[in-house]
């Protein structure tokens, strides 16, 4: 089973809503607020390699207040 941890950095101010939004998200199995260059880390899983990939570009990447992300795919 494909499974990623992705580090997202938010705008200032905007993690709790960040985090709350992540939760929502089915592939989304685990997401924490962290202290460090990167403000939340989530644990991704799919049944897929290309869902894995789906899931960050189309759900994870657009939500309205990421910045940017970095993402660590398990192998």
């Amino acid at each position: 089973m494909p499974m990623a941890f992705v580090l997202i950095n938010a705008e200032i101010g905007a993690e709790h809503e960040v985090l709350k939004e992540l939760k929502e998200i089915p592939e989304v199995k685990e997401a924490y607020m962290v202290y460090g260059v990167y403000d939340i880390i989530a644990r991704v899983e799919t049944e897929t390699m290309q869902e894995l990939k789906d899931t960050i570009s189309w759900k994870i990447r657009r939500l309205d207040k990421v910045r940017s992300t970095l993402t660590m795919i398990v192998v």
